[in-house]
Parts: C-alpha cells; sequence; structure tokens
C-alpha cells in the first residue's frame, strides 16, 4: 500500500540512495513494488517536486549582447568624436551655410559607420547560442512504462515523480534515476556519463554500496540519459528532473561562467591604454595650444583633438583580428580541428596543460588483442585496430610463428572465433565492427591466423548455445564436431563424439571447470603446478591492464538441454587465456613528446580503472612507473586546496566522476595553469565550459559536449590537438606581428597631428575621414597580408607565453613607441618643409596636408615589407613565401594615388594635386621608414655579435 505523505514530509531530495537496500528505498519512497503509487501521491509529488524536465536559467538575450559591444572604451570614445565632429559641422553650417569639406557630416557618417561595423562583428561572435542544456534535454525518453494503481501504463516522462515503478527493457533510454528492484541479464551503457564505452552489468544489491562508490561502480542504480543494451528490470524512480545526475551536470554547466579569452583581455587592456594615452596627449595638446595662441583658435584646436583621437584608435584592428582568427579555423579544419567559437583559436596558443579523456582520444576506442598465453608459451600479437593483420611473435624466441603448428594455440583461436556473436566487415577499404567490441577483437585475433568466421561456421556449425550472463560470467556454444577438417587438433576423440562445446569467460571460473589442457595435439590431465601457471599468466596480464578471458572446450556425444548448462560445463579442456585492450594511438606517443617539448603538460582523466589508466599513460610517456595516480574514492576524501596543491604532481585520474572532472580544471586553473580539456560524454560538459579550451569530439561526442566546447576534433585524436595548438600559437605571433605594424603607424599619426600646432602650423594636417581611411585600408590590407605570414619552423619548441602577459610584453610596446616616434619625425620634417614651400607664391597653401598624408600613407608600406621579420633582412627573405603582401602594397599604394590625382575621390577626402617634384619628395621621406626598420635589424646583429 503508497504511503500517504504530507507537503512537508515528502522524501528528502537528493539522498544516497546507493547506499541504502531495496527494502529501504521502498521505504523511504512510500511506495509498493508491486502496486506502485496511487493517483493522488502522483498529483501529491508532482505538485512537490515539479516536472521530470532540466530546468534552464535565462542567458543575455540578444540585445544585451548587442549592447555590450558598445561598452568598449575605444568604440565609446569613436561615439564621443562622431558627436563631437557633427555638433561643429551643425555650427559652421549654421555660421557659413556649408562645411570645410564640402559634404556635411561625412566624418560623423563614417565613424559611426566603423563603430556600428565593429559592434555587429563582436555580436556575431558573441551570439553562437550555448545549446548544451537543450541537448540535455533530449536525452530523456518521451514515454516510460509505469506501474500505478496497481496498473501497467504509458506516461510522458515530464510526469515521472520520485517513488514511480517502472519496467524497463532493452533498447530503452532512462528518463530518471532509479534502484533495481529485480532484473535479468540488465545492461546499461552509462557511457554518457561516465565516458566508457562498455556496458556496465546491473543487479539487484541485499546491501547498499559505500558512499563514496563512482557512478561507474553503482551496479544497483540506474541514471537518466543512459541505454539498456541488454535484459529486463523493474526500478523504483528515486530521482527525477534537476535531482538527477543529469540534472546536477545541468546544475554544474549553469553554475560556470565564462571569462574573456586571452586575446579578449588583451585587447581590452590595448584599448585602455590607447585612450589613456591619447586623452593626455589631447590635453597638453589642447592645454599648450591655447597658452601658445589664445582662446581664438580653440574651435581648431578641438578639431585637432578629434583628429588624434580618431588616429589613435586601430578601426581597422578587430576586422583583421577577425579575418586572422578564420584564416586560422579553415587551416584548422584541415588538420581535423573545427573551431566553434572564434577567439579560441587564438586561446589554443596560451594552453600549457592538455587534460584528455583515455578512451577514443589517447586510445583507438578499439579492443585489441596484445597478448595469448597457453601452456606451451606466450606469443605477443601485432597489428592495430579491426584490420586483421599481424604477426604473432614467441616471447622466449623472439620470433615470429606459424598458428597452425601449435595445437593449443590454434584451438584457442577457432574457439575464439566460433563462440562468437560478433561480425568483422570491410567497408570501402575500413573494417568495422557489429556486435560487442570485446568479441569482435577475437575475431581479428582469428583473421590474423588465417581463421575466417564465415568457413568456420560452415565447417563447425552452430547448434546450441548457453549465453552470456552476469552470473555466469561465461559464454558457451555447441558445435558440430568437423572431424574431417584439419583446423582442429586430434583430441583422441571417441567415434561417437559430434558435437563440441566452446567456451569462454571470467578466467578464474572457467578454470575451475578444466580437468585437462590442450598440449599440442594431445589432451594431458591439469595438475594444480598447471592451475597456479594459469592463474601467474592472468594476474600478469591484469596487472599490466589487459582485459583478459579465459578459453576451453570439450567433445560431447549429443547436444545438452538448455537446463543442464551447469553439468555439460564441467570436465572441460584448458586452451589458454587471451588479454586484449583499448590500444594507445600510434601518434600519441609523437604528440605527447612533442607537448613536452613545447612545455604543455598532458594530464590523463579517465573514468576507467587505476591499471589500466596507469597502463596506457605509462606507454605513451605520460607519466612514469613511480608516478601517482589518483582515484575518484580519493578525490572525495580531499580539500579543493589539497586537491590544489596534488594537480602539480598527479598526471593520471582515475574513476572520476564529473564533479571531479570540474574540480581538477579549476584546481589547475587555481595554479594559474591555462587548461585544454577534452571530453565526449554529457559528464564532460561542465569541465569543457570551465576550461580555458573545451574540446569535444567529433566522431563519439554527445551533442551536449560539443555546444558545450570550443573546439570540436574531427578524428578523435589527441595529436590533433597538438597540431590545434600550435596553429594557436602561429595566429598569435601573427597578431603581434601586425598589431605592432598598425599601432607603429597609429603613434606616429598621434604625434604628427600634435606637433601642428604646437609648430605654429594653421589648419590639421590630417583629417578624420584621412585617418579612417589609413587605419582601414593603408594599414589594413597590408595587416591581412602579415596576418598569413608562414609560422617560424621552432614554434613548438618553446614553451608557452603566458596568458596573462601584456599585448606589449616582450619588446612589443617599446617597438611600437619608438617606430612611432620615427614616423614622425620623418613626418614632421617632411611637414615643416612642404608647409613653407606651400605658403610660396604660386604654390597651392593646403598642397603640404595631401603630403604628410601621402607620405604617411606610402611610409607604412615600407614599414610592411620590412615588418615581416624581427631578425632577417628584407633581401633575405624570399619575397614569393607570403605573395599577399606585395598585391597588399600595390593595391594600397594605387589607390593611395588615385585619392590625389582621381577628382571625384580627391573631392571627397580633402586632397590635392600633388605636382610630380612632390611625389617623388614623399616618396623619397616614406622609403627613410624601410631603411631605418633594416638599419635597426643591423644594429641589432651587431650588438648580438659583441655581447656574445
Amino acid at each position: 500500500m503508497t504511503r500517504s505523505y504530507s507537503a512537508h514530509t515528502l522524501p528528502q531530495r537528493k539522498q544516497s540512495w546507493h547506499t541504502y537496500s531495496v527494502a529501504k528505498t521502498l521505504d523511504t519512497l512510500g511506495t509498493n513494488p508491486q502496486t506502485g503509487l496511487d493517483t493522488e501521491s502522483v498529483n501529491q509529488r508532482q505538485k512537490h517536486y515539479g516536472p521530470n524536465e532540466i530546468e534552464e536559467t535565462a542567458g543575455r538575450s540578444n540585445w544585451e549582447i548587442l549592447l555590450d559591444q558598445f561598452t568598449n572604451i575605444m568604440l565609446i570614445m569613436l561615439i564621443v568624436v562622431a558627436i563631437i565632429s557633427g555638433i561643429l559641422d551643425i555650427v559652421e553650417l549654421r555660421n557659413s551655410g556649408t562645411t570645410k569639406g564640402g559634404v556635411p557630416f561625412k566624418d560623423t557618417i563614417a565613424i559611426f559607420s566603423i563603430v556600428i561595423l565593429n559592434g555587429l562583428l563582436g555580436y556575431l561572435q558573441e551570439t553562437r547560442a550555448e545549446k548544451a542544456l537543450a541537448a540535455l534535454k533530449k536525452l530523456s525518453s518521451p514515454r516510460v512504462q509505469v506501474i500505478r494503481d496497481g496498473k501497467r501504463q504509458e506516461v510522458d516522462a515530464p510526469f515521472l515523480v520520485p517513488g514511480d515503478i517502472i519496467l524497463i527493457e532493452a533498447g530503452d533510454t532512462l528518463c530518471a534515476d532509479g534502484q533495481i528492484i529485480d532484473g535479468s541479464h540488465l545492461q546499461i551503457r552509462e557511457s554518457a556519463l561516465t565516458g566508457e564505452a562498455h556496458a556496465v552489468d546491473k543487479n539487484t544489491l541485499s546491501q547498499g554500496l559505500e558512499e563514496e562508490t563512482p557512478i561507474g561502480d553503482r551496479t544497483n542504480m540506474v541514471f537518466t540519459g543512459t541505454e539498456v543494451i541488454q535484459g529486463r528490470a523493474k526500478v523504483v524512480v528515486t530521482g527525477t528532473g534537476m535531482d538527477t545526475e543529469l540534472g546536477k551536470i545541468a546544475e554544474m554547466l549553469q553554475s560556470v561562467e565564462t571569462e574573456d579569452t586571452p586575446l579578449q583581455q588583451r585587447m581590452t587592456q590595448l584599448g585602455n591604454v590607447l585612450v589613456t594615452g591619447s586623452l593626455i596627449l589631447v590635453a597638453v595638446v589642447v592645454v599648450g595650444g591655447v597658452l601658445r595662441a589664445g582662446w581664438g583658435l580653440l574651435q581648431e584646436l578641438i578639431e585637432i583633438s578629434l583628429s588624434m583621437a580618431v588616429a589613435v584608435v586601430p578601426e581597422g584592428l578587430p576586422a583583421v583580428i577577425t579575418v586572422t582568427l578564420a584564416l586560422g579555423t579553415q587551416r584548422m579544419v584541415k588538420r581535423h580541428a573545427l573551431i566553434r567559437k572564434l577567439p579560441a583559436v587564438e586561446t589554443l596558443g596560451s594552453v600549457n596543460v592538455i587534460c584528455s579523456d583515455k578512451t577514443g582520444t589517447l586510445t583507438q576506442n578499439k579492443m585489441v588483442v596484445q597478448e595469448v598465453e597457453t601452456l606451451e608459451g606466450n606469443y605477443q600479437v601485432t597489428g592495430t585496430g579491426y584490420e586483421p593483420s599481424g604477426e604473432f611473435i614467441c616471447s622466449e624466441a623472439k620470433s615470429s610463428i606459424n598458428c597452425s603448428r601449435y595445437g593449443g594455440l590454434q584451438a584457442l583461436l577457432l574457439t575464439g572465433v566460433l563462440c562468437n556473436d560478433a561480425h568483422l566487415s570491410q567497408e570501402a577499404g575500413d573494417w568495422t565492427i557489429i556486435g560487442d567490441p570485446t568479441e569482435a577483437s577475437l575475431l581479428v585475433l582469428g583473421g590474423k591466423a588465417g581463421l575466417e568466421q564465415s568457413a568456420l561456421e560452415q565447417q563447425y556449425a552452430r547448434v546450441g548455445e548457453f549465453p552470456f550472463s552476469s552470473e555466469r560470467k561465461r559464454m558457451s556454444i555447441i558445435s558440430q564436431a568437423n572431424q574431417t577438417s584439419d583446423r582442429w587438433p586430434s583430441w583422441q576423440s571417441q567415434p561417437d563424439d559430434d558435437y563440441l562445446l566452446l567456451t569462454k569467460g571470467s578466467p578464474e571460473l572457467i578454470l575451475e571447470r578444466c580437468d585437462y589442457y590442450q598440449q599440442g595435439q594431445r589432451v594431458q590431465p591439469l595438475t594444480q603446478e598447471h592451475r597456479e601457471q594459469v592463474l601467474r599468466g592472468n594476474n600478469g596480464m591484469a596487472k599490466r591492464a589487459l582485459r583478459v578471458l579465459g578459453f576451453a572446450y570439450k567433445p560431447l556425444k549429443q547436444i545438452p538441454d538448455a537446463t543442464e548448462a551447469d553439468e555439460a560445463e564441467q570436465g572441460l579442456i584448458w586452451l589458454g587465456l587471451v588479454g586484449m585492450m583499448d590500444a594507445p594511438r600510434p601518434e600519441v606517443k609523437t604528440a605527447v613528446a612533442k607537448c613536452r617539448a613545447a612545455g604543455i603538460r598532458p594530464i590523463m582523466i579517465t573514468g576507467d580503472h587505476q591499471l589500466t589508466a596507469q597502463a596506457i599513460a605509462q606507454q605513451l610517456g605520460i607519466v612514469l612507473p613511480e608516478d601517482r595516480v589518483l582515484t575518484g574514492r580519493e578525490l572525495e576524501r580531499i580539500s579543493q586546496p589539497q586537491l590544489e596543491q596534488e594537480v602539480e604532481t598527479v598526471s593520471v585520474y582515475a574513476r572520476v566522476s564529473p564533479e571531479h572532472k570540474l574540480r581538477i580544471v579549476q584546481a589547475l586553473q587555481k595554479r594559474n595553469k591555462f587548461v585544454a580539456m577534452t571530453g565526449d560524454g554529457v559528464n564532460d560538459a561542465p569541465a569543457l565550459k570551465q576550461a580555458d579550451i573545451g574540446i569535444a569530439m567529433g566522431i563519439t561526442g554527445t551533442d551536449v559536449s560539443k555546444e558545450a566546447s570550443d573546439m570540436v576534433l574531427l578524428d578523435d585524436n589527441f595529436a590533433t590537438i597538438v597540431a590545434a595548438t600550435e596553429e594557436g600559437r602561429v595566429v598569435y605571433s601573427n597578431i603581434r606581428h601586425f598589431i605592432k605594424y598598425i599601432l607603429g603607424s597609429n603613434v606616429g599619426e598621434v604625434i604628427t597631428i600634435a606637433a601642428a600646432p604646437l609648430m605654429g602650423l594653421s589648419g590639421v594636417p590630417l583629417i578624420p575621414l584621412q585617418i579612417l581611411w589609413m587605419n582601414l585600408v593603408t594599414d589594413g590590407l597590408p595587416a591581412l597580408a602579415l596576418a598569413v605570414e608562414p609560422a617560424d619552423p621552432h614554434i613548438m619548441e618553446r614553451p608557452p607565453f603566458s596568458p596573462k602577459e601584456s599585448i606589449f610584453a616582450r619588446g612589443l610596446g617599446f617597438y611600437i613607441v619608438r617606430i612611432g616616434i620615427v614616423f614622425s619625425i620623418i613626418t614632421i620634417a617632411l611637414m615643416s618643409w612642404a608647409f613653407n614651400e606651400s605658403q610660396q607664391p604660386g604654390n597651392d597653401p593646403e598642397s603640404w596636408k595631401t603630403m604628410v598624408f601621402t607620405t604617411l600613407c606610402i611610409a607604412q608600406m615600407g614599414h610592411a615589407i620590412a615588418a615581416r621579420s624581427t631578425t632577417r633582412l628584407a633581401i633575405e627573405m624570399n619575397p614569393f613565401s607570403n605573395p599577399y603582401l606585395w598585391g597588399a602594397v600595390i593595391v594600397t599604394t594605387t589607390l593611395q594615388l588615385m585619392l590625389v590625382y582621381v577628382a571625384p575621390l580627391r573631392a571627397f577626402f580633402n586632397t590635392t594635386v600633388l605636382t610630380g617634384e612632390q611625389l617623388v619628395i614623399c616618396l623619397l621621406f616614406s622609403s627613410l621608414m624601410f631603411v631605418w626598420v633594416e638599419f635597426e635589424k643591423i644594429l641589432l646583429r651587431v650588438y648580438r655579435k659583441i655581447k656574445h
């Protein structure tokens, strides 16, 4: 009978149900395993617990994201400049009916256009909606079989409540957490929660489990989002909605706060420095101008200040960075890495820790037999994946053998192929499996010895079987004995032995049922010494993290009845052991070594067992044999500050839960590590979102993990992460290249504009529209070309640069200031001469401004050519290694000359026609920039030679 509860006495949420016996769980939930809950109790609980759904907290709206783009300090300054420029145009229109440029508000319109463009670029990068929680919701099955009011009925998953009795069977996706009341041969794939592909045997336990038991070992519980592979069960619902293990993951996912990437932080810092410096310089110019010439020049000083403000902001920089990151994503796709969030391209270059899952990323996610042992000898097996090609190497002789000459080995391989429900096939050159990966590995093993499944099944037709179960821990088949076949060794059979019983399963349990063993072509009695030898071999394989199966057979005179399995499986003939594992990917060991050379520390975080994790990590060079492995149980016992100490030395974590992964990432970040985290299951989503770079698996990854990630590995390969990290370093290096190129010019522009009133020159040398042209076109096109400069071949032979380093670090700030001063000296010298020359009778008094504009633009072309390398001279570099740069220089120079000599453009940009002599002078002054940068490189070489 269902117990009646008041609203205040309903069972508490989130109890440690796995520690309870079934009786205690049923009593606590006040439910009956035969009749279930009554309608009144269901209604009461639905009101109390709410719908069985994942709840989603509201994030920023699209409008909020768009408005946030215009809180950038550089864009705010440009908006203010545009408004003031518009006000000045209004005043001038009222006073004189026209403006200096002829077209009113063109500066205002141009500046606002740039502001809107940059805002939209930022908005488009941020509005990729986070769909991880939506993907989580899809994991719930829409309908479920439930017992209520003593009747079996079907209800929608959202209406389930704790205490409901549900019925599950093969093919179902679970939509609530629960404890098993009773079941039969139940196997559940929990890869969505644990990350491990193997199905887990589930059963009823008379006693509860320990509190600290990891999710993967809670054999008395079932969880939302997991799949029933085999069997059936009656389950009492213990948790729904956000009270499930899946709900905990959703809660963690929503609690993770995203931070700006290093590049975004550096761009914020850059904006603060530029705006602050600009305001200080504006104040100096206005105060100095007023003191020198009085308040009469205030409007002109304001115009100069506006030009300086526009000059200091690199308007083209966001677009150049966006295009550079987009080009980086294209290169990464060619290396099997798909970038979901654009800033992640550069962020990869700062990674100094890669936390990787084991299964499928470090390993092949394919069970492969590594070792076979009979009482005749031990044999290593070569080959990778599911391709049935490889050799059997005798461990003693260290040489390849012919399996058909070894009776016990041949019989073992035949048993592995025949006692098997999997299938191996080749499609389009690739070998694929249908069925259990463990059984498939035995087919591959047989294939390496020339044993083909379909041919053998015709010779030894299956006529009966005793299926595998978690209780029996073995599987047997009965096949017709083919005594004319030369495949099977002689077993001293009797004429009426018409059948063979072939068995595989737990080595210890099968060994107990054996009285004989196969030695060559003969059958010998199995002694205690032989048994101890087998057990030593089994233990040795287990210590090497191999999954071990035992094999045996015996001849039969007749087919036993299905109820006679236990009797039939006695008096067996022992054949041997097979050890298999999900082997490491061949290329990963090299990738791990490359990581270490690049100052990146690889860490394995897995839900698999400790011995398996340690063995794989040792093979790949992630840990040494004496290094410590931290397990989920140990993580439960230590505090977060203790974990922050442990992460400095521990590189392998085994049997971990979703909370553990999140804690590990947070602890590493507390130690100032910049963390990339890989994952494929639902359980990985919170850690993927918390990590500085979340990396999901493209082949095996769930939608949840992909939506929570920054990058998706198209081939699920650890080596691809290392390749993507290299691309990230190249992108950051090129970003620094063009930032120093762009900002060197901007500093030169600002100083030149500021110098004009201080030198007593009349008018503003550069109007905002001309400055926008320089910042967008003259700077932008060559900067894009510098963004595709080939990578430094030694880029992965140094540690990553700190993600917290300033954008001006490692001499970049000094370079910008130094080059800006040189720019300004060259331009001011020209400006002084050109101004005096233009004031002579017969000359255009405004021509000096066009000469300054042209000189600054052309000088940047020489700077771009020289800026390709900080050490090599331009003549030492292959001119064809970056043809885009030469194209950008030619196009930009042509466009600049069009502003001077094409009448409509000349009128719009307020330029004047330059004479041939004036143009040559501009070109000569411009070339000095190229000469200076090259001269610096020569000086640097001389300095280094003297120093060494």
